[in-house]
């Protein structure tokens, strides 16, 4: 199926004119493209502007609030949790992040947990805001419980990732952005646009059988943690979407679970409540409050070399410091544009009539 390729800067224009247009100030709805474009560039093509119909799904629901009043709830120097009003996560984690950030900045470290949110886009773009301060940053979120315990038929858990961004001297920052899953539900959404199956080890069927079917979710299916099944160690996966899950949530008071409200327009909300929203965690790490950061970043530079440097199986494929491919991805696109298959080209369009936006 054959791609076109669009400027990110006319992408990221027209995703927050849209955005504007279903109530968003215009800094909220710039922050927010901001955040769905680098997913674009990055290569995560399942949480870019592909997204932008989902969000509007949840707007017309009346399920995610466009100006919402974002406020503490509990704080201390090092620690907060928000209230984030139903906002956009694209929002509402980004502005968590800076208070993190700013505490990290007054005592060393700050941390932040977030309820009463939406779906935030890529981890790995709330981790890297602490770059730039000389901070290690950090991003977790709960998300639509699509995935089934280990030795479990029954959808649990979300795709709960974890990122983790740590600053460097003359190297490029080591970036580490995954799912707790061996796949995401946006990799489904990519397979069923080109017609194509997954890979094995992806999803289980309402049986708890292997399956191959890209739309597996919408069939009862599941996905399968990281590690996919007990012999390949799915039990780590899931260890890891439960940590993310209950820091993200329970710690904050946001559902958890099978009752975290879905972004899949097929799934119902639960009727049965145990928090409020979706939740997040993010945190900030001042490096002089562990270490001198210029001694830091040189030690992270001789980390990077040495492991980029080891013996690769094969020379055609280098070894790679998380990271790599999507910065390298990044020059790409911003030379020669975001690929976007059809029907997302088609999709967009359709968003851009339905609000007066050209497309």
């Amino acid at each position: 199926m054959e791609e076109t390729r669009f400027d990110y800067k006319k992408l990221q224009t027209f995703t927050a004119t849209v955005l504007e247009a279903i109530g968003h100030s215009p800094e909220d709805a710039l922050l927010a493209s901001n955040v769905l474009i680098t997913a674009d560039l990055r290569g995560v093509d399942s949480h870019g502007v592909a997204r932008l119909r989902g969000y509007i799904n949840l707007w017309k629901a009346q399920r995610m609030n466009p100006k919402p009043h974002i406020r503490i709830e509990h704080e201390t120097p090092s620690t907060a949790t928000i209230d984030g009003d139903q906002g956009l996560g694209l929002v509402v984690a980004p502005k968590a992040m800076n208070i993190a950030i700013e505490k990290a900045r007054n005592v060393g470290t700050g941390w932040v947990a977030i309820n009463n949110s939406n779906h935030f886009g890529i981890a790995g773009y709330h981790a890297m805001m602490a770059l730039e301060h000389d901070m290690i940053g950090f991003a977790f979120t709960n998300a639509t419980p699509t995935t089934a315990p280990t030795f479990s038929k029954q959808r649990m858990l979300g795709t709960n990732p974890i990122a983790v961004a740590f600053p460097t001297a003359t190297q490029a920052p080591f970036i580490a952005d995954f799912s707790t899953t061996t796949a995401a539900v946006g990799k489904l959404e990519i397979l069923q646009r080109k017609n194509l199956q997954t890979p094995t080890g992806w999803i289980q069927d309402k049986d708890g059988n292997e399956t191959q079917d890209a739309y597996g979710l919408k069939h009862g299916g599941a996905l399968l943690p990281l590690g996919s099944d007990r012999e390949h160690s799915s039990h780590k996966g899931y260890c890891l979407g439960a940590i993310v899950d209950i820091m993200s949530a329970v710690l904050s008071g946001a559902n958890y679970g099978p009752w975290v409200p879905p972004f899949l327009a097929f799934m119902e909300p639960s009727q049965n409540q145990v928090g409020k929203g979706i939740g997040h965690f993010v945190g900030a790490m001042r490096i002089d409050a562990f270490r001198p950061a210029d001694e830091f970043k040189k030690h992270m530079d001789n980390w990077i070399t040495t492991f980029r440097n080891c013996t690769p199986v094969s020379q055609s494929e280098p070894v790679q410091i998380p990271g790599d491919y999507e910065r390298e991805c990044t020059e790409n696109r911003k030379k020669e544009g975001i690929p976007l298959l059809p029907i997302v080209i088609q999709d967009l369009q359709e968003i851009g009539k339905m609000f007066s936006v050209e497309f």
